[in-house]
């Protein structure tokens, strides 16, 4: 392979990599590229910062939770649903004409 025709032997890895000015544009563009770098995590403090404020002050002015400083009653209730007067009370055993009715197909 060495003897191959195709490839071009010449000394360009001697040459330098950048041209005789490209060591300043090469500077101005790290320093771009840091002072990028540098102004988003100002950036993303900053934010952070404010959300934790806002949290705060949200913490703050909120009402506290009404079921934590109610009373709790420790006689357990029959049933929650009556006591809250969601459903009517039913009496314990049916009247005559209902007790009818269900004993029929």
């Amino acid at each position: 392979m060495a003897t191959d025709p195709a490839i071009d032997q010449t000394d360009e890895d001697d040459a330098p990599l950048l041209a005789p000015g490209g060591a300043r544009a090469e500077a101005v563009k790290r320093l771009q590229v840091g002072l990028g770098g540098l102004l988003a995590m100002l950036l993303l403090v900053s934010l952070a910062n404010i959300i934790q404020d806002r949290r705060a002050e949200s913490e703050r002015t909120t009402v506290p939770d009404p079921a934590a400083s109610a009373e709790v009653s420790t006689a357990p209730a029959k049933d929650p649903l009556a006591d809250a007067g969601v459903v009517p009370e039913l009496p314990a055993e049916p009247s005559g004409a209902a007790a009818g009715n269900a004993s029929r197909p």
